[in-house]
């Protein structure tokens, strides 16, 4: 079972941080102030589907792994403690003040910084869980590592 749901999770996980980051970019350059306030207040509705994604994989990566160490499997153990302090300490905090001042219209520099702050947390997240996936490709023997 845990072999299948990692990575389905995984993928979710992955691919409802990119929505939140591009729908975000997206809204800021292109959008209005409804867009924006669309965004902001749908992202913390979106920690529904993100959160248990992330908890999900978390424990079957595990799992799956409870008796492996050393290279791509340990590389994958040390990512996942970053990627989940990152969006509990920064991310969600932030997903949640922002929504909070969109919606009573407050776009002054507190939210800028702190949207600048969640774009730059969002990109670490998806770079550190790309990688992640990378490495369970790798493990699966579903991508071949390039030689030289």
């Amino acid at each position: 079972m845990s072999k299948r749901l990692h990575p389905v999770a995984g993928a979710i996980a992955l691919l409802t941080i990119l929505t939140f980051w591009v729908a975000t970019v997206l809204a800021e350059t292109l959008g209005d102030m409804a867009t924006i306030v669309a965004v902001k207040t749908a992202i913390p509705w979106g920690l529904t589907i993100l959160i248990p994604a992330l908890a999900a994989v978390g424990g079957s990566g595990f799992a799956i792994a409870r008796d492996r160490s050393g290279g791509l499997v340990a590389a994958k153990r040390r990512r996942m403690p970053l990627i989940a302090a990152n969006g509990l300490l920064i991310l969600v905090p932030c997903a949640f003040l922002l929504s909070f001042k969109a919606q009573s219209g407050t776009l002054d520099t507190v939210f800028y910084g702190v949207q600048a702050l969640e774009l730059i947390a969002g990109a670490v997240n998806i770079a550190l869980l790309g990688m992640s996936l990378r490495d369970g490709l790798r493990l699966s023997g579903r991508l071949r590592t390039a030689t030289a």
